[in-house]
């Protein structure tokens, strides 16, 4: 098992860094490019059922990975068995503290892809031991978290970070910064980014009281490792297998899942950093508990040297839409959205995505690496000759990971580029959380009108034996 003592100093150990000699009149970069193009990382997998086993699929698809270690707090379950029986030689472990402490030098990198709330612990961790990180989004439940996970990525810089929007390395990637660049996207004023598909909506009862009723832990399940550092909750299956995202003890709803997927272009090359104001304009079944059945969140966001102030409004529920411009036409389905056991996505009226504002030109686009349109066509057609032509993806998101650990690319959502994004989405769910409006100082990071919301920055405190995992 891990203590304070031997965590602390593998942390020291992976902050000096790597010496780099030997290589002649080669410069490190050159020789990394070289020997690194075709290298397999020797890779630890954390969370392999569900979603994991998806990130797994995808990675195998590179061809650049050796699967040293697979690790899942249910090693037994009927999502797990799948992943186990194809990689029989790869060390199996339920608590990732176990393998880290007993095999964290046969491996180089981790994939994680476990629930939000645990996202920040086993990352801290995977960082201090100087491993390569590759988490789903959001990368983190907290704004502390986020800010710790940031910090982190700072100190150990030999450290590659990525997060799982894969729309970093799809179409709408580089077509928006080819946009922009070109000043076809310029001047914007307001984003409506919208989710109103029935896919992460759980129809319980928001008249809620209490938490629910225990219920017999499954035997193969290890409940408490499960938990990492929130506080413990007894069992009950409105917790498990992706059922977590709907609660504020442990995920970001659908503004954490989703959100990642629409806003995280207009995020980056606008520059939007954090917001000034959150209000949340309208909860429908709104409670203590779990999310709302509907929501519509106000992000306010300064000038940023010549752009202008900029508003993104969140809608979220099947029956929350938003206004819809003149000419808008057919609503656009991103083909790469993965399965899920939380419902699959249909076409519906409108689709996951969002529409974007500027003071000459409205854009329309979908979630994931869609592509965005000019509306209306006639106003499309009049830009045509004037769009510049965008650059194809070198690799997806997951050989982008790999190529960077090897030294032959830089990751297109490391840490520093999603971190601040993944606090936007903190603010949000304190506010629908609290339901109320917050105003934000984005220099001290500090909420301003609400003391109680200002201490909600930082999250409850870890439970007894997860503290060191918060110091840097």
């Amino acid at each position: 098992m891990v203590t304070r003592r031997n965590f602390l100093k593998r942390a020291a150990v992976a902050s000096a860094g790597l010496a780099v000699g030997g290589i002649g009149t080669m410069n490190a970069e050159s020789y990394n490019r070289i020997v690194g193009a075709n290298r397999k990382v020797n890779i630890a997998y954390i969370g392999i059922g569900n979603r994991g086993e998806q990130i797994i699929g995808d990675f195998e698809k590179t061809g650049l990975v050796n699967v040293v270690a697979l690790c899942d707090v249910d090693m037994g379950a009927k999502q797990t068995q799948k992943v186990i029986a194809k990689y029989p030689k790869a060390k199996q472990f339920k608590d990732f503290r176990v393998m880290f402490d007993k095999i964290g030098n046969e491996f180089e990198a981790v994939a994680i892809a476990i629930p939000d709330f645990a996202h920040f612990p086993v990352t801290m961790m995977a960082m201090a031991h100087g491993k390569h990180v590759y988490v789903e989004k959001p990368m983190a439940r907290t704004f502390l978290e986020a800010e710790l996970m940031m910090q982190a990525a700072r100190k150990y810089p030999n450290v590659v970070t990525q997060v799982g929007n894969q729309g970093h390395s799809e179409a709408n990637y580089f077509q928006f910064k080819a946009w922009q660049d070109a000043g076809i996207i310029k001047d914007v004023t307001s984003v409506v980014a919208h989710m109103n598909n029935p896919r992460r909506w759980h129809g319980w009862d928001v008249n809620i009281y209490k938490y629910p009723e225990a219920q017999p832990i499954p035997s193969t399940l290890d409940w408490m490792t499960w938990h990492c550092a929130v506080p413990y909750h007894e069992y009950s299956d409105k917790y498990h297998n992706g059922e977590w995202r709907s609660w504020y003890d442990f995920g970001m709803g659908a503004l954490g899942d989703w959100g990642a997927h629409i806003l995280d272009t207009v995020h980056e090359f606008l520059d939007l950093g954090l917001p000034y104001e959150i209000n949340p304009i309208k909860l429908t079944g709104h409670n203590d508990y779990f999310f709302p059945t509907d929501s519509t969140i106000q992000f306010k966001f300064g000038p940023r040297g010549e752009m202008p102030p900029c508003d993104i409004m969140w809608y979220d529920g099947v029956n929350n839409l938003p206004p819809i411009p003149e000419g808008y036409g057919e609503s656009a389905l991103d083909p790469n959205i993965p399965a899920s056991g939380a419902g699959e996505i249909k076409k519906t009226t409108i689709n996951p995505g969002k529409i974007i504002y500027s003071k000459e030109l409205t854009f329309k686009g979908a979630s994931h690496g869609s592509t965005l349109s000019i509306i209306p066509e006639s106003k499309a057609k009049d830009m045509a000759s004037k769009l510049p032509e965008v650059p194809k993806s070198p690799s997806n998101h997951f050989a982008n990971f790999l190529l960077a650990c090897t030294g032959v690319e830089k990751t297109r959502s490391p840490f520093e580029i999603h971190g601040p994004l993944s606090q936007v989405f903190s603010l949000g769910v304190m506010a629908q959380r609290l339901n109320t409006k917050f105003h934000f100082d984005s220099r001290t990071k500090q909420i301003t009108n609400n003391a109680f919301a200002n201490a909600m920055l930082t999250g409850i405190p870890p439970r007894k034996g997860w503290e060191d995992f918060y110091k840097i």
